[in-house]
Order: C-alpha cells, then structure tokens, then sequence
C-alpha cells in the first residue's frame, strides 16, 4: 500500500499543472490541428487569422514600444503603482464597487439586446427554448399538438404522445418565462450576465487575495466581448454560466471557512443542480470535482460531513424537478427530449452521430481545436491573440492553491467532455466553452504580476503592459463595433415584428401565415413525409433544393408507396 503524499510531494505535483496547462492551451489555440487531419472539420480561415495575429501584435507591439520609451521621458504617462491604488481603494469598498460593476454590465448588456439583436431571439436554439418558456408561462409544461403539424413544425421541438415541447431541459425556459411574465424576456440574459459579475467578484474576494488582479480579472468578465454578446442573447449559455459562477462563489468561501459552512455549501449543490436543469454536460464538469473536493474533506474531517450531505441536497432538489418533468414529457426520468428527438445516438461517446459522419477521437480532437483556435479572436476581439497573456501567465506559475487546481480541472473536463461530443457548437463564438470564462479572466488579469516577478519592471515590463493597453483601445474601438455590426445585419427576416404586423393589420384571434424561406418550407414537408428529424438533417444540406423539390412533390403525389419517403430519397444522397 503507498503511503499518501506529502505536503512537499503535493506541491511539486501541483507546480507541474500550470506548465501543463499553458502547453496545451498553446497546442490548441495556435496550431491548426483540425488543418492536418483528413477528412474532418477544418479551420480554412487559419492563414487570414495568423496574418491578423502577426500584424495587431506588430501593431501593438510597436506602439508599445513607443509608449515605454516615451515613458521614460514623460513620467506622467508610467504612474508607479497608479492600478493598485485604484483598486486597493475599490477592494475596501466591496459593496459599492460590485454595485458599480453589476449595474455597468446590466447597461452595456441591455444595450447589445436591443441594439445588435433586437431583444428578440435569434438562433433555433434560442426560439425552441423561448417557445418552451412561453408554454411555462402560460401555466402548462407542454402544449397539445396541432392537428395539422405540417403548418407549425419547428426544428427542435419534439410532438410526442400528443404533447410538444422543446428538445431542451426546462431550467432556461424557466428562466425566460419569469422575463416573459414580467414583460421583459430580452432582460432574462442581461440581468443573468450581470449576476454572473456580481458572483465572480464574491469568487475573488476568496480566490484572489491582490486586489489589483482580482479587480482587472471582473473587468475581463464583465465587459470581454464574448461576455458581451453572449450575455445580449437568448442562448442557455448565460443562466448556466450564472449558475456555475454561484457555485464556485459558494464553494470558495466553503473551503476558505475554519468552521463547517453547511448552508453555503447546500447553495453551492443547489446552483450545481440548477446548472444541470440548464446544461447537463457544463454542470457535470464541475460538479464531479467539487464532489471529490467535499468527499476528500470530509474523509479527513468528519465535521466536513455536514458540507458534503449539505452539498449532495442542494444538488438533488434541482434533479428531482428534471426527472419530473421529463417524466411528464418523454415519459421516463433518464429520457431528455434531444435523446427522444435524436435517438442515443446525440450522447457523449464516439459513435454514429445524429447526421453526419461518425464522431471519432480524431473528429473530437478538431472540434476541441476549433473551439481554442476561435477563442483567441472571440475572446477579447483583440489584434494579439486572446489567449496568449493567460497561457504566459501559466506557463510562469509555480505552485496553484486549492482553488486554482480546482477551476484547472473543471476546465480541462469541459474540454474532456466536448472532445466526446459530435455537434461543433458555434454561435457568437464557440459556445461550448463559454463556461470557461471565469478561469481564462483570472488568469489573464495574473499576466502583469507574473511577468512583473519574473522580468523585473524594466522596459520589456513597460512593453507588455502597454501593448496589452493599444490591444484593448483597438478592440474597444475597431474590432468590437465592427463584430457588433456583423451580428446585428444577421438573420434580417428573424427581426420582422410580425405579432405588431398583425396587430396593425387588426388581427385578431387569428391563424396568420407567415412566408417562410423554400428551404424551411421543404424541412416542413419533408416531416410531413415522415422523414424522422435526423433523417432531414441528413438529406436537406446534402441535395440540391431543386432536385429535393422535385422529389418531395413526387412523393406528396403518390397515395400509396412502398417503403418509407427516406427510403425513397437516400439515393439522392
């Protein structure tokens, strides 16, 4: 039997962690992986975003260099130690500079909803998870499906045993339907972002003991543009990522605490379970690591008992409510409505995907290289590569505390998880590891002091904090406009008011038709065939529409056929 390590053994393991984790973020994130593997996804645009990454870092790199030397000559542009002044006041203000940092990013978030998105919902994601939230709203868990289904059919939305309801589970519609009982379902992601703000400060006041980078690491959260536009949105992205940033809040001051905090520690299995409601997979990936944090505790010592029961209530009350409801919808607790949509084959695991090839390890690891290759440019939106300060920042770190070990594992198991994932989850970025968040901004604020203590404040110092200082005017005031206006000339027809259409038309009680594209229209007739979900995904971006047209209106044509209509449209495949 081996002996348990030591302390001294404990942290030489650990001093290796955040070498391994600045390696890997550098394989990810700056080589084209996905590039060199035949046959799998691909990052075509590879060559224009290096190109992008040599000249704003020469950009920045430049003017920095100017600025250092500039510096030397006027001190009033260098002020020593100006940033922890400023931040040493707010820190002693706790209350008021959370205020200021909430009710900022509440603003700047309300106005990407109206501005950018129309504080309407955008993807099908967002629309199948809003129609879901209105059917909550109205006091119902499904509705009864439509006698004729061929004129409301909607992607992600599933008509089972005489009931619809949306592929997803409940906790983001249930989040949106409090915002649609108050009038006000574009606020439900603004204010959840700005939640998210104020939870990730209660994080740092335990995680984070230098005020200047706590204060610099809830800058970066708030106000990053893929926080930005994410937070604009409709998308389950935000009201998990709330969820999981209360967690980790909780479990903070759970672990920091002397004494036995079993009610923190029952808020922080209750976010935990909620997150679950929302993204069972993001909860999964840091819940599974707290629990072994609680177990090794308690093992240690029994007070810590009452944490880890605390801990395993909270989490169990959001669960309960899941498996209700899904018994309820799919009929069984285990079931959720995309399985029931998709078959098993929408699981983890590396296997035949609902459409599409066969998801592999080699599919998996060009996703996971996607997602950190698009997070350098939607990160921060700045000319130098997004992830490159947290990657230096790692890589000259020598020793992690508890908490920096535990946000380490919870990342490298959502990247884990969505390596086992077939789906590339794109949308204002790479989506899937949107919850990634919290720890690329804490360790992106870490930068200056890191290098600080390894270089030395000389001009090389003054260089990168400059340069970093031109990457973000440039992003503040080129990139970010510019990606603002992109999204908001998107999906011009999503942005048509037809409901006011209606009402100015005086509609009322009334069935309004509404022109969909030819695409949307042959889908609709192609399950009107009894061509199963996937099947359409398979058939409707792989043939040509005319030559589907043609075949679909033979099929409508004939009464009686032998075989099924896929049957009868594969070969068009």
């Amino acid at each position: 039997m081996t002996n348990p390590p030591t302390g001294q053994q404990q942290r030489a393991t650990a001093s290796h962690l955040p070498l391994a984790g600045a390696a890997l973020l550098t394989l990810l994130g700056f080589l084209p992986i996905a590039n060199w593997i035949a046959g799998g996804h691909e990052a075509p645009w590879y060559g224009s975003v290096v190109g992008e990454w040599l000249s704003g870092s020469a950009i920045a790199l430049g003017l920095g260099v100017v600025l250092a030397i500039l510096s030397r000559r006027a001190p009033a542009l260098w002020r020593e130690g100006l940033w922890q002044r400023i931040a040493t006041a707010g820190w002693r203000r706790p209350a008021l500079t959370t205020a200021v940092l909430v009710v900022a990013a509440l603003a700047v978030y309300a106005l990407v909803a109206r501005t950018v998105f129309d504080a309407r919902p955008m993807l099908i994601d967002e629309i199948a998870q809003f129609y879901q939230a209105q059917t909550f709203a109205d006091g119902h868990l499904w509705r009864p499906a439509p006698a004729h289904p061929e004129f409301f059919d909607m992607l992600q939305t599933i008509a089972h045993d005489g009931r619809v309801f949306a592929q997803f589970p409940p906790g983001a519609p249930a989040f949106l339907a409090l915002g649609i009982a108050a009038g006000l379902p574009w606020l439900v992601g603004p204010l959840c972002g700005a939640l998210t703000v104020w939870a990730f400060v209660a994080y740092l006041r335990v995680a984070e003991p230098r005020p200047g980078v706590a204060l610099a690491a809830a800058l970066l959260l708030a106000f990053a543009p893929f926080t930005l536009f994410m937070a604009g949105s409709y998308m389950n992205h935000v009201p998990a990522l709330l969820c999981l940033v209360v967690a980790i809040a909780a479990l903070a001051h759970v672990t920091a605490s002397p004494r036995p905090r079993p009610l923190l520690a029952f808020a922080n299995g209750l976010a935990l379970g909620t997150a679950a409601t929302i993204r069972p997979v993001d909860a999964m990936a840091f819940a599974l690591p707290a629990g072994v944090w609680y177990l090794t505790r308690a093992i240690r010592d029994r007070r810590r008992w009452s944490e880890t029961l605390s801990a395993g209530v909270g989490v169990a009350i959001p669960i309960t409510l899941l498996m209700a409801y899904n018994v309820v919808t799919t009929g069984r607790p285990l079931l959720f409505g995309y399985q029931l949509l998709w078959g098993s084959s929408h699981d983890l695991g590396f296997h035949a995907a609902p459409w599409g090839p066969v998801h592999t390890p080699a599919r998996g690891l060009e996703l996971v290289n996607l997602y950190v290759l698009r997070l350098q440019t939607y990160l921060f939106e700045s000319p130098i590569p997004s992830l490159l300060p947290a990657i230096v920042a790692l890589a000259l770190t020598r020793s992690l505390d508890a908490l920096d070990r535990y946000l380490l594992a919870c990342g490298a198991l959502l990247l884990a998880f969505y390596f086992a994932y077939w789906h590339d989850g794109f949308y204002l970025g790479p989506r899937f590891v949107y919850p990634l968040l919290p720890l690329l901004a804490l360790w992106t604020a870490r930068f200056p002091s890191r290098l600080r203590a390894a270089a030395g404040e000389g001009t090389a110092f003054r260089v990168a904090i400059y340069a970093l200082g031109v990457s973000a005017v440039i992003s503040l005031l080129v990139t970010v406009p510019l990606r603002a206006h992109e999204y908001g000339s998107r999906l011009s027809t999503m942005r048509e008011d037809v409901v006011a259409a209606a009402r100015r038309a005086g509609a009322r009680e009334a069935i309004v038709l509404v022109r969909e594209s030819w695409g949307s229209q042959l889908v609709a007739r192609l399950h009107a065939l009894g061509v199963a979900p996937g099947e359409v995904e398979l058939i409707y971006p792989r043939v040509d529409a005319c030559q589907l047209e043609l075949a679909i209106t033979r099929l409508e044509r004939e009464p009686r056929r032998s075989g099924s209509a896929f049957d009868a449209l594969r070969p068009l495949l």
